[in-house]
């Protein structure tokens, strides 16, 4: 047993949920059950792209087609609500204390629309200088735009209804 693979105590609670390996039906033998979901889990803890799962796991193909079949057939759902309801039953779940870890990235100030910072004209004079700007955009570059104005809205003639009622 590798470090991350299943334990045999959590082997025993989830191996009655899955469907059975040996269907009797024509064709190769399947990869053991627990050798796959142990390749699954190997994916989902490293992040690597399926081709980079180790052979002790078996071929990539194996674990991802049956990570996908058993997500379509519901397997992944019902192994999770009868996991659920026995630690319920066994109140080892605090339902009001559970919380969800989130990742953050925090973006670079340009791609949140943040303004550029407005260049002094020594600044622009020293660059121009050495050829990285134009004497003509001196005065064009990092300005901002100014603040867009309030719109002053207008409130357009109301039309009573007698008017209205007049007229035809």
């Amino acid at each position: 047993m590798f470090r991350g693979d299943m334990s045999d105590s959590d082997w025993q609670r989830i191996q009655p949920l899955l469907p059975p390996e040996k269907t009797g039906k024509r064709g190769g033998q399947w990869r053991s059950h627990r050798q796959v979901i142990n390749g699954i889990r190997w994916i989902g803890r490293t992040g690597a792209p399926w081709r980079d799962l180790p052979e002790r796991y078996g071929p990539w193909q194996t674990c991802a087609e049956r990570l996908y079949r058993w997500q379509q057939d519901g397997t992944w759902l019902r192994i999770l609500q009868t996991l659920q309801a026995q630690e319920d039953a066994q109140s080892n779940v605090e339902w009001e204390a559970c919380s969800v870890d989130s990742t953050t990235i925090k973006a670079h100030p340009h791609a949140a629309g943040a303004r550029k910072p407005v260049s002094t004209a020594s600044e622009d004079a020293s660059e121009a200088e050495k050829g990285g700007i134009k004497a003509s955009q001196q005065n064009r570059r990092h300005r901002p735009s100014p603040l867009p104005r309030p719109r002053i809205r207008r409130n357009r003639a109301s039309v009573k209804c007698s008017d209205a009622v007049e007229a035809v």
